[in-house]
């Protein structure tokens, strides 16, 4: 570990409703580190990665570094390893993409990197050990920190299931995937516990994620079952966040969380009191290292020529999204019709599949290079062609289905068939604890199931055409097909991307055009929609994860009945879904009527074609919103339960309301968190409460504003309501 310099501390203010700059002199801070995550090949950042790191003491990775664009996939991951290198990372997690190119290709990677790489629960099973090193102590300002790695047991069947097997199908590794968690809150705990004997403080290098449907691996999952770790660096739900966890013992531990492709970096300082602060930095207008910026683009020169070579085009906007949030994971898209279809076409199958998980990027309007191709299709999957019997393709179908309403990387794009799901019933899927299909329990939710126009036959066999991930090795758990189980008609025919490609040149004539504007209807929906207490017509019954029981219906029936918010795609409302700051722009933007505006340049991450540029320059002009720092509006980010209330307080403002007068009599300290609310944030916090429009939460019978929290869809279409009600 080489010591960096210690200098001023700068923090940029990542706030809706106010944009700063706070100094703070060396005494008050003891160690600081900058954290990254899931870069995932967003490498022209890592120059103002290393502006940041200057000035800390360490430099940390939390892993999914090495694949997700060109430059991962022609160089297997090590142009990026040379990157980090460069800028002297002094430890890094290990994501499940680090596993993409196989265990020896990590191996490999890990030999050429000169800083360690940590992880506590991949284990050999024939010797009942670690595979890597579990945690590393590095020293700073005369303190000793332990980190220690944890990768989500997930990769089992995310990443391609056939590196983790012998040549019999047998598995070797595992990541302590068993118990419904506690094999991996035991694992983490074990190390947890050994280094905190060695250590001042203990890092939990996470690569969990924090959305519920990865539980019970996400990182508040472990938080709760682990007690002794002190921050957790998290990672793999690309998520952008800093919370505080609650542990095993009842203690909080701080945890934090970048985003992806280097949007952000965290800055984490340990006081000299032993305290922890956390925050997320916009590398959006950080001044870039010259040095680090030049090493780069001698490596960019490499790929800029292979990247920009235009291979066709498209009329039409080929999306992963619906209204701005991604859909491609519950939902059909244009984009993976368009996949399944060049599989089916170009394999000459009955039917194309692609799990949603594997289509990484969109494609805009125009024209269509390498780059663009590579960047939907990163993971250099080989397409194969193969026999199955129709019974297969219906448990594949209700295994994608699984979860729904909540996101899959299973979910399948399909091509050659269609079907309609019984949105009505629950899901009998059983899988084993390695999250491989078992069996369906009872009743498909699956149903009228129609191949090439004809009633699906289950002992019929049909040609199916994908990739080896899922066909050959049962990727993303679906372990009805796997070699054993099928019969390999075609194998490693090509890449995926160029299965893509020779679609759009050689079946579409280099043009991708109307026919795929928007998703086909391949998947259909039964909804039973519990009736509306106020309307037999209610427009919440067009969505299947809606409920006219629940709390948030007031909101999400005006919402939607006045064109302020819509769904996601395919019958899809996602009520537990983040809110991002372009979304909450754009919906009072449309309380306001959508008045004429012309785009702002003001902002440099502002384009023109984003679906909230109006509405964004509108706000801005309005003082209804400020950036997140001078000249960086930050439209995809997540926005927080505080910084949506100072922006409904401004609204509030520009619309004449009396807002002090509001605001008199409230008597806030019923809300045991009320004093962690930002200071920015005080008048909008303390208003929205006076005014009825937040409510709070109960959690063991107290009373939270969660103000750091992350607003969710149906909060935010409460908080509209009952604005607009007043």
């Amino acid at each position: 570990m080489k010591k960096r310099l210690i200098s001023i501390i700068l923090i940029i203010a990542m706030t809706l409703g106010c944009t700063g700059v706070i100094f703070a002199n060396d005494a008050e801070t003891d160690i600081k580190i900058i954290y990254t995550n899931d870069a995932h090949c967003g490498y022209q950042s890592y120059s103002k990665v290393a502006t940041l790191a200057k000035d800390a003491d360490l430099l940390i990775d939390g892993g999914d570094a090495v694949q997700g664009d060109l430059i991962g996939t022609v160089s297997k991951g090590e142009y990026l390893i040379d990157i980090m290198n460069k800028l002297d990372y002094d430890l890094a997690g290990i994501g499940n993409h680090e596993f993409g190119f196989g265990v020896d290709g990590l191996k490999s990677l890990m030999n050429k990197a000169s800083f360690p790489f940590v992880c506590c629960n991949f284990i050999d099973l024939k010797t009942g050990k670690t595979v890597f090193e579990p945690y590393k102590i590095l020293e700073a300002n005369g303190k000793k920190i332990a980190f220690v790695g944890v990768v989500t047991p997930a990769t089992l069947t995310q990443i391609n299931p056939g590196y983790f097997k012998d040549d019999l199908g047998n598995y070797i590794y595992s990541f302590c995937e068993g118990n419904n968690g506690k094999d991996l809150y035991d694992v983490v705990q074990k190390n947890v516990t050994a280094a905190k004997a060695e250590a001042d403080y203990v890092f939990l290098v996470a690569h969990l994620g924090i959305i519920e449907e990865l539980g019970p691996w996400s990182a508040k999952d472990v938080a709760a079952n682990v007690s002794g770790v002190d921050v957790i660096l998290d990672g793999h739900s690309h998520s952008v966040y800093t919370e505080n966890f609650i542990d095993k013992a009842g203690e909080e531990v701080l945890a934090v969380q970048t985003g992806t492709k280097l949007e952000n970096a965290a800055e984490i300082s340990i006081k000299a009191d032993g305290t922890f602060a956390a925050q997320n930095i916009s590398l959006e207008n950080v001044e870039a290292d010259k040095d680090a910026a030049a090493y780069i683009n001698s490596i960019n020169d490499k790929l800029d020529a292979l990247s920009k070579t235009v291979v066709a085009k498209s009329t039409v906007d080929l999306t992963t999204k619906c209204n701005g949030v991604r859909a491609v994971r519950n939902s059909e898209t244009n984009l993976g019709d368009l996949c399944a279809d060049a599989y089916k076409k170009i394999l000459g199958a009955d039917i194309g599949l692609v799990n949603g998980g594997g289509i990484r990027a969109d494609i805009a309007a125009g024209s269509i290079t390498f780059g663009d191709i590579i960047a939907v299709f990163p993971f250099n999957n080989q397409a194969c062609l193969v026999e199955v019997r129709g019974q297969q393709i219906k448990d594949a179908l209700e295994m994608g289905c699984s979860a729904l309403p909540a996101e899959s990387g299973g979910f399948l794009q399909v091509s050659g068939i269609t079907y309609t799901v019984d949105t009505t019933k629950p899901s009998n899927v059983v899988k084993d604890e390695s999250g491989n299909f078992v069996k369906v329990d009872g009743e498909y939710r699956v149903r009228d199931i129609m191949i090439g126009g004809k009633p699906i036959e289950l002992n019929q066999t049909y040609k199916v055409a994908s990739h080896d991930f899922m066909l050959k090795s049962g990727g993303d758990g679906f372990a009805m097909f796997g070699e054993q189980n099928i019969r390999v008609l075609r194998d490693n025919v090509m890449l995926d991307n160029q299965v893509l490609i020779d679609y759009i040149t050689k079946e579409l004539g280099g043009v991708v055009g109307k026919q795929y504007e928007a998703a086909d209807n391949r998947i259909s929906l039964k909804v039973d929609y519990k009736a509306c207490p106020k309307n037999s017509a209610c427009p919440m019954s067009k969505y299947y994860d809606l409920d006219a029981s629940k709390w948030y219906h007031e909101g999400v029936h005006y919402c939607l009945d006045n064109a302020l918010m819509n769904g996601i795609g395919n019958g899809v409302f996602n009520p537990n879904g983040n809110c991002t700051r372009g979304m909450l722009a754009t919906i009072l933007y449309r309380v306001s009527g959508s008045p004429e505006t012309e785009v702002s340049t003001v902002f440099f991450d502002l384009k023109a074609e984003d679906y909230f540029a109006k509405a964004v320059s509108w706000a801005y002009n309005n003082s209804v919103v400020n950036g997140m720092e001078p000249h960086t509006f930050g439209g995809n980010v997540n926005i927080t339960r505080e910084q949506f209330a100072t922006m409904l307080y401004n609204y509030a403002k520009l619309n004449g309301v009396d807002v002090d007068k509001a605001s008199e009599n409230v008597n806030t300290l019923s809300f045991i968190d009320i004093f962690d609310v930002s200071s920015w944030a005080n008048a909008g916090i303390h208003w929205c409460l006076a005014s009825g429009i937040l409510t709070g939460k109960t959690a063991s019978g107290e009373l939270y504003v969660d103000p750091q929290g992350l607003l969710t869809r149906a909060e935010a279409a409460a908080m509209i309501q009952r604005y607009c009600a007043q």
